[in-house]
């Protein structure tokens, strides 16, 4: 009895490689899985769905404009699935909304992870938790990955590789040019407060509280975030989508742990202010989540780099391969003010901005896509991640069946087969 555990060594090949099982990663891999691929989906935490699941962001958008739906297939289904599942109700996409959060859709994250994984393991996903890749070569039919998890070695040889990582991590890892600004957008910890009633207080004395408290150091800029927003309106929403953290950046341990760090020390302030304020002295937590979601790393450098002006302009692509549709919404210290787009204009993205340049058999998709930092900060949001997502894993499915590279592959097809598969392809 006792001694050092024994590490397990894997060797294994398969068809795709899907690195990150966040929004985009599970529609890549289940769509790859659907069209006959062999597919291995790793996630270094602990369950799927990124942002929308242990990032606590639970109302992906938005899979309509103009009251058109324009996003559909893998990601859609789940969505809905989670809604019924649930007893939630979806919004009613015929009438345009005031405001675009309206379309947003409530789900419990905790369902979608459940059904995302139930999913890939009926399409024949092999799901890996714990574990990442920590170094890869290019094979000459494909590439050759180092992965390592707890008590595992693995090393897996594949046709084809999805980075979904959000932050480009495996396409840097590789040694392929990625983008980034000087300024990144802050993050966010997801909290809820409850056990007060907002509508018994008295705002103005909450305001002048909330001020001293800046003043004093109690709490901090950033605890909440809303640019010109009294805190009443942060009281009356419990708290939820309303924190922002300078400088959090997920691209390493380093980083990300700070970022958590930061995120629930900001929860502490925000409770012991909230419990200061005549009656909320039973103030408490009611939603904390483990991570903090992050807005803004890498991006890829593409073949194809999405500019604001073709976000805003609906700029339409040959090998455009999905919709993308929200506000330009950069987040910054003095908060945000999203920036609607023209009526009608839907905006597409194209295969070749999923595609690091000069590279083989290597696809990205999800928040890294190719594009400048206005256009990311509307394309990074959910919805449009799963209908990439979808994108990628067909496109690596069928360039693993033709033994090509996805710069190669007829897009027509690529196009076509997404339709038979449920997604919406621009037209």
């Amino acid at each position: 009895a006792g001694g050092a555990p024994q590490s397990r060594s894997i060797d294994e090949s398969v068809d795709v490689l899907v690195v990150g099982g966040g929004a985009a990663g599970v529609p890549a891999a289940i769509q790859a899985a659907r069209l006959g691929a062999s597919v291995l989906l790793m996630e270094m935490g602990s369950q799927l769905g990124g942002t929308t699941t242990t990032g606590g962001v639970d109302f992906p958008g938005l899979f309509h404009a103009w009251t058109k739906q324009i996003i559909s297939g893998i990601g859609w289904d789940l969505v809905t699935r989670t809604v019924e599942l649930g007893d939630g109700v979806l919004p009613d996409f015929s009438t345009p909304p005031e405001r675009h959060w309206q379309h947003q859709i409530r789900i419990n994250g905790q369902l979608y992870a459940a059904l995302a994984e139930e999913e890939c393991i009926a399409s024949g996903v092999d799901l890996c938790y714990y574990e990442l890749p920590r170094s890869g070569r290019l094979a000459h039919d494909g590439w050759q990955i180092e992965c390592c998890g707890k008590g595992v070695r693995r090393r897996v040889t594949c046709h084809q590789l999805i980075d979904c990582t959000g932050g480009a991590d495996l396409v840097g890892m590789l040694g392929y040019p990625r983008l980034r600004d000087d300024e990144t957008q802050p993050g966010t910890m997801i909290m809820r407060f409850e056990g007060y009633n907002a509508s018994a207080l008295d705002g103005d004395e909450v305001e002048r509280r909330y001020q001293s408290a800046l003043e004093d150091g109690d709490l901090l800029p950033g605890d909440y975030a809303a640019r010109g927003g009294r805190f009443m309106q942060f009281l009356a929403g419990g708290g939820e989508n309303a924190n922002h953290i300078f400088g959090a950046d997920s691209s390493t341990s380093i980083t990300k742990t700070y970022a958590n760090v930061r995120g629930r020390a900001a929860a502490l302030r925000l409770l012991r202010f909230i419990r200061s304020l005549p009656g909320c002295e039973a103030a408490r937590i009611a939603r904390l989540q483990p991570e903090a979601g992050v807005r803004e790393t890498y991006r890829i450098e593409g073949e194809t780099i999405i500019t604001h002006q073709d976000y805003t302009s609906g700029r339409s692509y040959p090998d455009g391969v999905c919709h993308s549709f929200y506000p330009i919404d950069l987040h910054t210290e003095e908060g945000v003010t999203p920036k609607p787009l023209t009526k009608g204009t839907v905006p597409v993205i194209p295969l070749r901005a999923l595609l690091p340049k000069g590279s083989r058999r290597l696809l990205a998709a999800g928040r890294s896509v190719s594009s400048d930092r206005l256009a990311n900060s509307a394309l990074r949001v959910q919805a449009s991640c799963m209908g990439m997502g979808q994108a990628a894993g067909a496109a690596a499915a069928l360039s693993a069946r033709a033994d090509i590279s996805p710069i190669d592959l007829d897009v027509e097809l690529l196009r076509r087969t997404l339709e038979g598969q449920g997604a919406i392809v621009p037209g």
